[in-house]
């Protein structure tokens, strides 16, 4: 009953399979339909082999490409062919739809040709686009990055087809090369297939350009001036608290980026402005420790693979945090005006940041400045050598830097056909009375392969270290993290992926006594062929604590060890049904007494111009110290008028701050390069029993980008 995957074997010594761009001398109506005389003369590829379920088999449907250039743009097609068995599911039309849950196809560029770096734009077959910059290594992508490109689909007799118009000056690419790292993948969803042009064995990531194929025969591109200005417009009002009258804003702000070269990037921002970013999402946080909320803000967006550092640092070590730049414990400081420069040098990746902010009362007394430094030397095929450098602080004060190095070794060649990464990094930082012992170190040893995917992580983490631009939620430490999971695929039944889990964590004080432990054991996560998902799960845990713990108001867990059991039921329905979710309970021992956790989520696609998305929380506590009971609830409603327009607005409530806050976005982009944002943001308090105004704001923000 288990697979055997045979094609991998067969196709270790096999070169990688090219595909020539045409040429693209007419203009073009990027509405989905491929049948333009250009794309008759294309050369076409059609050899597309199954990754999921069946390894290296032929797909179910047939899916051709073909891709044409000229200096300035770059135009692919794709046709899909529907498979026998199988309808097409396909439900959302808006622009960063994330669309693993749908039929969408997926395009990988490696402009730089350096088995490291890369794009990844997708469509499926309502048109819903979504864009990405591969982080380093490929193993994973930033999907926050926001490019300026079209895309168009449409349902034909046989399937549905695509039209994908990707501009030069949205990309970064290494200036003469005639040949670029290039894959596609297909997702039929009905039937949990994944389809692949090049590399389709399991092990591997189509975000791998070291894996990938060719497109040859590119013409030598060209960004003309390479210039982009960007002026916006920002007005609106609102009332800050409850005590505050209304009060109104007229905010002009200015982006500029210059293409040094083809693959350089300067970019420039004054009175940065980020009225259109959604709001973080509310979390229930019953640990010791803050959590971490990813960076959402454009300007600090672009290059963020760049300044990544080091390998398997996780959330435990980020040496550089651009949200320590413009906000403060969650309040927004101003920031005046920011330059930043990245790219690619022969084989080094560079990146430069200088940012300044203004004071703001009550938070910030004084005006800072702040500086990144990041270079990464490309050794061999796929591994690098770096170092980074921050000064500044963000609240003013004195004697702040960082600095530090990292070398990752990887390849995806190991044995032959295997996935291995092995890395090594440092880091010191310094500021006025900050303790001397103010550095970090790791080791990392990573093999992320399909059927056993382990790895072995230690992190050493100083008392006093504590970079002013970086997230370190835990310090003097010594953090061991491990895994070795496995995956085991069925060909008949029933069943079809069982993956067994061993996930064990280790924390220790420097003086090597255990402050936490934690042993995820996960001897049932079994996915159905049809998609649903039941998963059991049993984790031993302990804590020590030095100083009373604060698990909920008024609940305080006194010093002392405790060890307890915790057991996880989750279970999930298929992604493939418009109405869809998952459901999970965690219960058992929780330091001196019970915890019982429910969570669950959903997802109801009625039609493609509407979403529904249900999420909550709710966790009841009974402690020696007292009982607690928190919830946390949101809904979201998102209406899909077209790609380049949506209505999305957000509701969320918890019982700890006793409050509820909606955010509504309409994003309208109503040229390739111009967007329209209207956002208002409303929240109410229970204040002596009563509902009452906490805050609310509008905003309207209009942008539109001259490229040059």
């Amino acid at each position: 009953m288990l697979s055997v995957p045979g094609l991998s074997r067969a196709q270790q010594g096999a070169s990688p399979p090219t595909l020539r761009a045409g040429g693209l001398s007419e203009n073009f109506e990027i509405d989905g339909v491929l049948n333009e005389p250009a794309w008759d003369a294309a050369e076409q590829s059609d050899a597309f082999t199954q990754s999921d379920p069946l390894e290296g088999a032929s797909p179910s449907g047939r899916t051709t490409v073909r891709v044409l250039a000229r200096p300035n743009a770059l135009l692919i097609g794709i046709d899909c062919d529907s498979p026998a068995s199988g309808g097409t599911v396909s439900f959302s039309v808006r622009r960063d739809a994330a669309l693993g849950n749908e039929d969408h196809v997926r395009i990988v560029l490696g402009t730089f040709l350096d088995g490291r770096s890369g794009y990844v734009f997708a469509v499926n077959p309502s048109g819903a686009r979504y864009d990405a910059l591969i982080n380093p290594g490929g193993e994973n992508e930033n999907a926050d990055w926001d490019g300026i490109w079209e895309a168009a689909s449409a349902r034909t007799a046989t399937g549905w087809s695509a039209e994908l118009w990707i501009p030069m000056q949205t990309l970064s690419f290494k200036p003469g090369l005639h040949e670029w790292h290039f894959n596609v993948q297909r997702r039929i969803q009905s039937l949990l297939e994944t389809d692949r042009w090049a590399s389709p064995e399991r092990q591997f990531q189509v975000t791998q350009t070291s894996r990938a194929g060719l497109l040859t025969q590119l013409p030598d591109f060209s960004q003309g001036l390479g210039l982009s200005v960007r002026p916006a417009m920002t007005t609106g009002a609102g009332t800050p608290s409850p005590s505050a009258g209304t009060q109104g804003e007229f905010q002009p702000s200015l982006d500029v980026n210059q293409r040094l070269g083809s693959g350089m990037l300067a970019s420039l921002t004054v009175n940065t402005d980020f009225a259109e970013t959604e709001v973080d999402t509310r979390r229930t946080n019953l640990t010791r420790f803050p959590l971490f909320f990813p960076e959402k803000r454009t300007f600090f967006l672009e290059g963020a693979d760049i300044f990544s550092f080091g390998l398997g640092l996780g959330q435990d070590v980020i040496p550089f945090f651009s949200r320590r730049i413009g906000l403060v414990n969650g309040v927004e400081v101003p920031i005046a005006a920011g330059g930043k420069v990245t790219g690619r040098v022969g084989r080094a990746s560079v990146g430069g940041l200088v940012t300044g902010t203004r004071a703001k009362t009550g938070v910030v007394p004084d005006s800072a400045l702040m500086n990144v430094g990041r270079v990464k030397q490309n050794l061999w095929a796929e591994s690098y050598v770096g170092a980074i450098v921050t000064t500044g602080d963000p609240l003013g004060r004195g004697g702040s830097w960082l600095a530090g190095a990292d070398f990752t070794y990887a390849t995806s060649r190991f044995r032959g056909s295997r996935n291995l990464l092995v890395g090594a990094w440092a880091l010191a930082t310094h500021r006025d009375g900050l303790g001397s012992d103010a550095s970090a170190h790791g080791l990392s040893f990573d093999y992320p392969n399909d059927l056993w995917d382990v790895n072995f992580i230690y992190k050493h983490i100083g008392r006093d270290f504590d970079p002013s631009l970086g997230f370190v939620p835990r310090r003097a430490v010594n953090l061991f993290n491990m895994q070795a999971n496995n995956r085991t695929r069925l060909t008949r039944g029933p069943l079809q992926l069982l993956t067994h889990q061993f996930q064990p964590f280790l924390a220790t004080d420097l003086s090597g006594r255990w402050e936490s432990y934690r042993v995820m054991f996960a001897p049932i996560n079994w996915r159905f062929r049809s998609g649903e998902r039941f998963e059991v799960n049993a984790n031993p845990t302990g804590e020590r604590l030095i100083v009373p713990f604060q698990v909920a108001s008024g609940v305080v867990v006194p010093p002392g060890a405790y060890r307890w059991m915790r057991y996880r039921l989750e279970a999930g329905t298929a992604q493939k049904r418009r109405l869809y979710g998952q459901f999970t309970w965690w219960f058992g021992d929780f330091y001196d007494g019970k915890l019982d956790q429910f969570l669950w989520n959903s997802t109801w696609n009625p039609t493609a111009l509407l979403t529904v998305e249900f999420t909550g929380e709710r966790h009841l506590g009974r402690l020696a110290a007292g009982d607690f009971t928190l919830t946390l609830v949101g809904t979201r409603v998102r209406v899909n008028l077209s790609p380049d327009l949506s209505i999305s607005s957000y509701m969320q409530y918890d019982t700890d701050s006793e409050s509820i806050g909606t955010n509504t976005r309409l994003r309208w982009t109503f040229l390739p390069v111009a967007d329209l944002f209207v956002v208002y943001n409303h929240n109410v308090r229970s204040l002596l029993d009563r509902w009452q105004l906490d805050s609310n704001q509008l905003a309207i923000k209009l942008q539109y980008a001259w490229r040059m």
